[in-house]
């Protein structure tokens, strides 16, 4: 049961956000430059990079709906967004997105964990500059929507085909258009 009044209707951030619509769209407007913005990494990489963050914090609503947006992104492929979850290491994904991930789960633990080695690893696997940034906020960021999510007590969904549905939505349409109709309709009268 969440902590505070949140809709029933909206697992997951998305009730906290409608609790709060002035600091939801700030956050996904982050979330929308960080994984769909103009960058070198496609958005299904970003998502990976999202989901095994939010796996390695236990969220379940993050990692399960940041994977399907993931595997709607890379051809609906669940299984590798599990392989990515259990260990990226053996995953069929390029070498330079296994270095960033080992720099996301750093950050995930702790930020001060990333070394200077760690960076030189990425960029010998081609890594830039910019998807080394982005690397970092995205796990710092989603270190921060997963204890946003847990620290309400959000409501879970249990069926994966909400996750399914959902990932496809945002994956076709974007974090903001999608969170401005539920945002719009499930706005609170008072708190």
């Amino acid at each position: 049961m969440p902590h505070v009044p949140l809709s029933p209707d909206l697992p997951g951030i998305r009730g906290a956000m409608a609790f709060r619509p002035e600091t939801a769209r700030p956050l996904n407007a982050l979330v929308e430059i960080l994984l769909r913005g103009p960058n070198t990494l496609s958005p299904g990489e970003r998502e990976l990079i999202a989901t095994y963050v939010s796996s390695r914090n236990c969220t379940e609503y993050c990692h399960n709906i940041h994977g399907m947006i993931a595997a709607a992104h890379l051809g609906g492929n669940e299984e590798l967004v599990r392989q990515v979850k259990v260990d990226y290491n053996l995953a069929p994904i390029s070498s330079k997105l296994k270095a960033l991930l080992a720099i996301a789960g750093k950050v995930q633990q702790d930020g001060k964990l990333v070394t200077a080695a760690d960076v030189n690893a990425a960029r010998n696997e081609g890594a830039t500059d910019l998807e080394i940034h982005d690397t970092v906020l995205i796990a710092a960021a989603f270190c921060m929507y997963n204890r946003y999510v847990d620290g309400l007590a959000t409501a879970l969904p249990a069926d994966p085909a909400f996750y399914r549905e959902r990932g496809k939505m945002v994956a076709e349409n974007g974090y903001v258009a999608v969170s401005e109709k539920y945002l719009a309709a499930h706005a609170p009268a008072s708190r």
